[in-house]
């Protein structure tokens, strides 16, 4: 799989806001109002649309305890509203 990487380059404002450039904004889906996640990953910070998530990944957060096996359809909704449950409670 061949990856295309752009590179554009975003100014810190004194108050530590940036602007998304209209490229990025065009190719994450997002405009006034959308949220985005930051992640630390290997050393790199990664910028993604909230909520947006591979299955791999899914997968790995769902079901990180246990050896992968194959699971039913009701197993994976199960583990995906636990998850999102414990991702987005708040104390």
């Amino acid at each position: 799989m061949v990856m295309f990487l752009m590179s554009v380059t975003s100014k810190l404002t004194a108050q530590g806001q940036i602007s998304v450039p209209a490229e990025i904004r065009k190719k994450l889906g997002i405009g006034p109002g959308s949220a985005i996640e930051w992640e630390e990953r290997d050393g790199e910070i990664l910028v993604r649309r909230a909520g947006r998530y591979s299955s791999a990944e899914m997968h790995a957060a769902v079901f990180a305890d246990e050896l992968p096996a194959p699971k039913s359809l009701q197993d994976l909704k199960e583990g995906v509203r636990a998850h999102m449950r414990k991702k987005h409670a708040r104390d």
